[in-house]
């Protein structure tokens, strides 16, 4: 891994967590990631499964870990399983975890190889009365792939019929949600990736370079600085392109008058950052592109101070949408009738503003956390309004990470990368 090596005591607090909202006499199982295929000999890049990584830490693939409070053998209440290493591997793959490295990564004592876990398996279910299941119930999942945790899930089901059935999701939603201080530090540095990557583009950027190209730089800095590249897909998005929400192609030439809206951002450790900046290709703002640009990150501002404890997410949204539709009002985009005509279910504002303000942000950058009980302290959330223009062929959106303090404004771990105005465009013309 390109990161520095994380104190396992992070990991050992997370289990310490799940595991005091188990049921009595339960067992819970976490499967990493498949290696998912491309065709002939290629794969994709592994992606560990983020559950498991926030359990243990353990970043490689076959990897099983299994949680049992109640086992009878102390040394059986935790257990790690890792693919057993040869001289093979070593040579084609690179070495796995030995079982010392394992321990070490985890803070977890018992280590096996993955060839036991049937057999160690087994016998520790006569013990149990429930297994958890761990299944996706992200609010915007939409996997149709069969992942290495539905195969197990099912092959379990049909072994062990007279077993009962509980679901991990609703614990790792309430705890993954609240973030250890551990975890702001390294999505901190993530955040840190992508301040450099944003000001390496700054001196970067004029009218003909090409969409890619600035994609091509952002990667070049995330690298260099020890991370594995972009948290998510980038958008990188020129003139009328930003008013496609989730523009991906990054395959045209920036034109002279051109806005570029840029929301991509650096992951860390597999912790993501989120951001989203526009800026201008030639360096300058011109009077319409300042006032909508302002009223952009004066709702941004407006809607960080309301991201306290005990804010409702959907309510949350509901007030945004006030303040952004008295912005557009200013801009000439909507008038009182507009609003006093509008459809409760699509306000007037949707128009220009049709995605939320903010999701939560961690191992996933629409991370797992709850959103129907009122914020904590500690949860990490995005704050990205927009305002789509097409029949003017701008759209800007600007997206900050914060994070939920005890007592006033949630803290902005991206307070260092430019934002206003006069910064951007000396910045742009040095």
């Amino acid at each position: 891994m390109k990161y520095f090596p994380i104190d396992s005591n992070l990991f050992v607090k997370n289990r310490k967590k799940f595991m005091a909202q188990m049921k009595p006499k339960s067992i819970a199982v976490f499967n990493s990631n498949d290696i998912y295929p491309i065709g002939a000999d290629s794969t994709l890049s592994f992606e560990q499964a983020r559950d498991i990584f926030y359990l243990s830490g353990a970043d490689q693939e076959e990897t099983i870990l299994l949680l049992f409070p109640d086992a009878m053998d102390k040394k059986k209440r935790e257990i790690l399983f890792v693919r057993e290493t040869n001289d093979h591997i070593a040579v084609w793959e690179g070495a796995k975890l030995t079982k010392d490295q394992a321990t070490t990564v985890s803070g977890i004592e018992t280590i096996y190889w993955l060839t036991d876990f049937d057999k160690i398996f087994f016998d520790l279910m006569t013990e149990a009365d429930t297994i958890y299941f761990n299944t996706n119930e992200h609010y915007r999942q939409a996997v149709e792939t069969q992942t290495r945790e539905d195969r197990f899930i099912e092959k379990c089901k049909k072994e062990y019929p007279a077993h009962q059935w509980a679901k991990s999701n609703p614990i790792l939603q309430q705890i993954r949600g609240v973030k250890e201080p551990e975890e702001i530090a390294l999505m901190q540095t993530a955040c840190d990736i992508t301040d450099k990557g944003f000001r390496r583009i700054l001196g970067f950027i004029k009218p003909g370079v090409w969409e890619y190209e600035i994609e091509a730089e952002f990667l070049h800095e995330f690298v260099r600085n020890r991370s594995k590249g972009f948290a998510y897909s980038p958008i990188i998005a020129a003139g009328t392109n930003a008013n496609v929400l989730h523009y991906v192609e990054n395959n045209q030439q920036v034109k002279d008058g051109d806005m570029i809206l840029m929301d991509l951002a650096a992951e860390y450790a597999n912790y993501s950052s989120d951001m989203t900046r526009t800026i201008p290709a030639n360096g300058r703002f011109t009077d319409r592109q300042k006032q909508v640009y302002s009223a952009v990150l004066r709702v941004k501002n407006e809607a960080t101070k309301m991201l306290v404890p005990g804010t409702i997410w959907a309510e949350y949204h509901k007030e945004v949408g006030k303040i952004m539709t008295s912005e557009l009002i200013g801009l000439g985009l909507l008038d009182k009738a507009d609003v006093q005509n509008e459809n409760p279910e699509w306000p007037a504002y949707k128009k220009y503003f049709m995605h939320g303000t903010s999701h939560h942000m961690g191992l996933n950058t629409h991370d797992y956390g709850e959103l129907k009980t009122p914020m904590k302290v500690n949860m990490v959330f995005t704050v990205e309004p927009g305002i789509y223009i097409p029949a003017e062929g701008m759209g800007i959106r600007l997206e900050d990470d914060v994070v939920i303090q005890e007592k006033g404004e949630p803290f902005n771990l991206m307070r260092n990368i430019p934002i206003e105005i006069e910064e951007i465009e000396e910045l742009m013309n040095k």
